[in-house]
């Protein structure tokens, strides 16, 4: 985990996002006059889908320091990947009496009812990073350009091989998706589609498991030991013949899992090196391996500015202003689009995470050797 000189600077960067965001909601708002004794020393509840993966264990972490910085009181909860489990969570929380709500989902959903009554005791809700679909009972969205990460993931895969420089293979390259219940997974995964279909469509890249689609790629609960599996059956019934050359992987926990999967093969050798390998969220076990040359890329979500956009929105709402949102097209859920603030993700691999992780305080050189 970050060091106390590494979540010091996140807090700062997070204020100083958070000012900005704040300062953008009133002009946007026209004013709105602050209800400051209405909320002060509320209790803010929020909702963290699990403690398995260190990067929502940092961002709840982070949510209470910036919400306690601004007077409110905080319960954090983790639903250890469990739908109902969470929904039990989150009733409770309604129950004793939290004013605002901020929720990462397990299940997109499965919210339905718990959220309409958070309706009912007029507490407003934050979608954090992965929106909750199927209600009108989401009042905004905090997150990345998810569709940009599976750009940025397929764009760095082209570029490794050489399409993009001449290039014409044919390379194979094996897909993997997140969670059939996380909304962010289409995302990541037409981001990504959309780069490598001209290059499926001439051959090029090939996907000699013929899994292509959507449906047939998904990793329940993002779990790296189902990838590992997965791609375990894939080597054996796919690839008596020939190599990987590419993995599309969304996630660093994912990758992990390929890489065991890959390196039980034999992969991971001078005659038979591991193929160019993506992920995301820039988890510290994987930035090791990215330093080590075993995965190859990941897409960096800086989340310390996402927890701040969330919490100056439910701050600003609270204080009848109207939060600064830049996305107002994008996520419709199926009741209605849900207004965004989307930040911009960031590719990392070998030669920049010094500039991108160590040098903007994500990390510690330290912490990385």
């Amino acid at each position: 985990m970050r060091t106390r000189r590494a979540a010091l600077t996140a807090i700062s960067g997070a204020a100083a996002l958070a000012l900005t965001l704040t300062a953008c909601g009133q002009s946007s708002s026209g004013g709105s006059k602050e209800k400051t004794g209405d909320v002060k020393g509320a209790t803010i509840g929020i909702a963290m889908p699990t403690k398995s993966s260190e990067r929502w264990i940092n961002d709840g972490n982070d949510m209470v320091k910036n919400l306690e910085a601004k007077g409110y009181k905080t319960k954090l909860v983790y639903g250890e990947d469990d739908p109902s489990t969470q929904v039990s969570q989150i009733e409770n929380l309604i129950t004793q009496g939290v004013k605002g709500l901020i929720i990462a989902a397990i299940d997109n959903k499965s919210l339905n009812n718990v959220l309409q009554e958070a309706k009912q005791a007029n507490i407003p809700v934050i979608a954090y990073d992965r929106l909750i679909l199927g209600t009108p009972n989401v009042d905004y969205y905090a997150s990345f350009d998810n569709e940009k990460v599976g750009t940025l993931q397929g764009t760095y895969i082209v570029h490794k091989l050489g399409l993009d420089s001449g290039k014409t293979g044919p390379f194979n390259i094996e897909l993997f998706a997140g969670s059939n219940d996380d909304n962010n997974t289409q995302y990541f995964f037409n981001g990504a589609m959309k780069v490598f279909q001209p290059y499926i469509d001439k051959k090029q890249l090939v996907v000699k498991s013929g899994q292509t689609k959507l449906n047939q790629v998904t990793t329940l609960r993002w779990d790296g030991a189902t990838a590992q599996k997965r791609m375990e059956d894939i080597l054996t019934s796919t690839y008596t013949s020939g190599k990987v050359d590419a993995v599309l992987s969304p996630y660093d926990g994912i990758s992990i899992g390929i890489i065991a999967a890959l390196k039980s093969d034999g992969y991971g050798s001078a005659s038979k090196p591991l193929p160019v390998i993506t992920g995301q969220d820039a988890e510290l076990a994987s930035v090791k391996s990215i330093i080590a040359g075993q995965q190859t890329q990941t897409v960096f979500k800086d989340s310390r500015k996402e927890t701040a956009v969330a919490v100056s929105m439910v701050d600003d709402v609270l204080h009848g202003k109207k939060p600064q949102v830049n996305d107002t097209t994008t996520y419709t859920n199926g009741s209605k689009v849900v207004p965004a603030y989307l930040l911009q993700p960031v590719s990392v691999d070998k030669t920049n995470y010094e500039d991108v992780l160590v040098k903007g305080g994500y990390y510690t050189d330290s912490q990385l050797k």
